[in-house]
């Protein structure tokens, strides 16, 4: 399993040291992570915990993955056209998510059944910060990464250059 749990919890007050995405491993890392990770989407909070997973890749700012129970479930339906493959995690599966009448097409995803090696993140919701109003770690608004395929969160303490943006398919 390439659950990595941090030897000495930073405290949350602490400020966090810079990190590169240049270190993270491959394949990519889970780290539980207990800061508060927000989702907000038209008005409402999407989702809200303090036990996320974040998984750190090579080239990739961060992505946070937060457990049913802390996501309000009843807004996310399954996506039209919704799976993908990770070489990693295994296969995807798509969710819109919809408020009222704002509807964020394959705004979130998660692994049903992933890879043995990442079976802590079955079940647990990723969003797409491009496809939020906001996304935010301990209050600190996440930027999201460049492309449309990856659902990176680019908070203070992240270093690129990040991988996503035109002409970094091939690196």
């Amino acid at each position: 399993m390439y659950l990595d749990l941090l030897e000495e919890p930073v405290p949350r007050s602490a400020p966090r040291p810079p990190e590169s995405v240049w270190d993270y491993p491959r394949p990519p890392a889970m780290r539980e992570d207990d800061r508060d990770v927000r989702v907000e989407c038209a008005g409402q909070v999407v989702a809200e915990t303090r036990r996320a997973l974040r998984v750190l890749e090579t080239s990739h700012p961060p992505v946070f993955y937060i457990p049913p129970q802390d996501v309000r479930t009843k807004l996310l339906f399954p996506a039209a056209a919704g799976r993908t493959w990770c070489e990693w995690k295994g296969s995807a599966r798509y969710w819109d998510v919809i408020v009222g009448d704002d509807v964020r097409t394959r705004a979130a995803w998660s692994y049903p059944r992933p890879e043995p090696g990442y079976a802590p993140l079955a079940d647990f919701f990723a969003f797409y910060p491009s496809r939020m109003d906001r996304c935010t770690v301990d209050g600190d608004e996440a930027t999201a990464q460049e492309g449309d395929f990856y659902g990176g969160w680019i908070t203070a303490e992240v270093r690129g250059p990040f991988k996503g943006a035109p002409g970094t398919q091939l690196w």
